[in-house]
């Protein structure tokens, strides 16, 4: 176990939030599914409304752990999102943007900020999904404070196991398995966020080369790989994965066409 480095000084910790996605599944949308608004309220002290976009709540969930310099990995086209966040300011965090190298899933957008993150913690967030409580990083912070775990993901109760990593966890909290979209599945619970350290980056960055080297003779590349999947060589090879549960709380994909309507209702309560 490579334990914790910075002994719980947030301002040490780094986020950092992939939006690379093609966005197919709402190809209809007129903006990035990032930047989707999810909710129109009442500003702070009552001057004029406040849209609130998709990817508030992973920043805002960031700032709340005290964690304020964010990478954002984008694709080429997706130019509304650093137009319409800027430097993030307006939502209390030093937003700066990278671009996504390899095209084959979420381990390779993260590894574009390998060069940024490394040696350091990381709390990671997906912009198009939306959770409650919003303060999801500070219990994970907590619990790498308190165990020195390598990696703690944020557990949820599934509703759709065929669309999202399935987690099989022990009595001690400890995550024993992870299963990537297994459709029908006897597990409960999925994850929505996370936060590692040192010894995770390293591996999801040995994890991007390799499997880059081994798929490069195929005419389209390697196939595509999920976060889920170098979580589950992460257990493998011994390193310490746990699970904070969420027992009430809740999440929503806005990058399923279906679930639009449950992102203006989690908004609304935002």
């Amino acid at each position: 176990m490579s334990g914790v480095e910075g002994g719980g000084n947030r301002a040490e910790i780094l986020g950092l939030v992939p939006a690379a996605g093609l966005g197919t599944r709402v190809a209809s949308l007129p903006c990035s599914k990032e930047i989707f608004p999810v909710a129109l309220g009442p500003r702070s002290g009552g001057a004029g409304l406040r849209v609130r976009v998709a990817c508030d709540d992973v920043l805002e969930a960031m700032r709340l752990a005290g964690v304020d310099r964010v990478y954002m990995v984008l694709r080429d086209g997706k130019w509304d999102i650093p137009a319409y966040l800027g430097d993030g300011r307006a939502r209390g965090v030093h937003l700066a943007y990278l671009m996504m190298g390899a095209p084959w899933g979420v381990p390779f957008t993260l590894d574009q900020a390998y060069p940024f993150v490394r040696g350091r913690r990381v709390v990671c967030g997906f912009p198009d999904i939306l959770l409650r409580p919003t303060d999801v990083f500070t219990p994970l912070l907590d619990a790498m404070d308190a165990s020195g775990s390598d990696a703690v993901l944020a557990l949820f109760p599934a509703g759709d196991p065929e669309l999202v990593d399935m987690v099989e966890v022990d009595g001690e909290g400890r995550i024993r398995r992870i299963q990537v979209k297994p459709g029908p599945e006897r597990l409960t619970h999925t994850w929505g966020a996370a936060a590692w350290g040192p010894a995770f980056t390293e591996l999801l960055h040995r994890f991007a080369r390799e499997t880059a080297s081994r798929g490069s003779e195929a005419p389209a590349g390697p196939e595509e790989r999920h976060l889920g999947d170098v979580i589950q060589v992460a257990l493998d090879e011994g390193l310490s994965v746990d699970g904070v549960p969420f027992p009430g709380g809740g999440y929503v994909d806005v990058g399923v066409p279906e679930n639009l309507l449950d992102a203006f209702e989690i908004g609304e309560g935002a």
